[in-house]
């Protein structure tokens, strides 16, 4: 995601520079491809650029503040990552420290970035500032009005926890859902349920395996952000901590098929009926 709307700011003109410092081969070839400059390390970036974007694993959006921080950034800053409102707001208290302007972002949809594909929600005093960034460009940047004000930072940040609360939640759902029903030797009963009075549910349970394998890994911390929103708002936390395990028993390979995901999602000991 974050060299697909690289490549759109690129597209539109800017320079774009991303850090291979740490990076694998994966990550330079997608730079590569999205034509982005090699700054080599943040330090660099943040001595060379206005504008910094955070894309990446939601376990890693604080320590990617504290460097850009301790490199003395002194432009604007935009968190978009997957967590919730209090860790943004922690994110935009440890820039502010090192003398950036933070931004809270949100994005909704999937790369590649086609007009329509992908929103990019933003809250925060210069939220406005990043919005006319990505004009022109196929993300669709809103500002989040919250009660009339514009400026809360973590209300961006609300909506993709909120949204995806549901789509990476249900599908986790979906995959305990499954892999119940085989451990207790009915999966395939279920499943002609499912094909009788939920069709599209068996396909989309394949499609939710193969994502858990590929990116679920990427999910655990985003559903735990998730719990802490949900426990913050006084709702239960439960929901996603569960979530967050099944994404951590997955296993992290892209190629693993079907019964490889669902027989890891089982792998651990069970307990007794009661």
């Amino acid at each position: 995601m974050g060299a697909a709307v690289a490549r759109c700011l690129r597209d539109r003109g800017h320079v774009v520079l991303w850090a291979s410092a740490g990076r694998g081969p994966a990550t330079a070839a997608r730079a590569a491809a999205a034509g982005l400059v090699d700054a080599g390390t943040v330090t660099e970036i943040a001595f060379r650029c206005d504008v910094i974007v955070s894309v990446c694993p939601p376990h890693a959006a604080l320590e990617v503040a504290r460097e850009v921080a301790g490199a003395g950034f002194g432009g604007l800053y935009l968190d978009a990552n997957a967590i919730s409102p209090a860790t943004v707001r922690e994110v935009v208290a440890i820039v502010a420290d090192g003398g950036a302007d933070g931004v809270d972002g949100g994005i909704i949809g999937t790369p590649p970035v086609k007009p329509g594909f992908i929103r990019l929600y933003l809250s925060g005093p210069r939220a406005g500032d990043l919005r006319q960034l990505f004009d022109g460009t196929p993300v669709d940047a809103r500002v989040v009005d919250h009660g009339g004000l514009s400026g809360v930072v973590g209300s961006a940040s609300a909506v993709k926890m909120a949204y995806a609360s549901w789509t990476k939640g249900s599908a986790a759902l979906l995959l305990a859902a499954r892999v119940l029903a085989r451990a207790q030797g009915v999966e395939d009963v279920l499943l002609a349920e499912w094909g009788l009075s939920q069709p599209g549910l068996e396909e989309r349970s394949g499609r939710a395996a193969s994502s858990a394998a590929g990116k679920g890994w990427r999910w655990v911390a985003e559903m735990e952000e998730i719990a802490a929103t949900m426990g913050a708002a006084g709702l239960p936390e439960g929901f996603h901590q569960a979530a967050a395990e099944i994404y951590r028993r997955a296993p992290h390979d892209a190629e693993a098929g079907l019964d490889t995901v669902l027989d890891a999602l089982a792998a651990e000991k069970a307990v007794p009926e009661r």
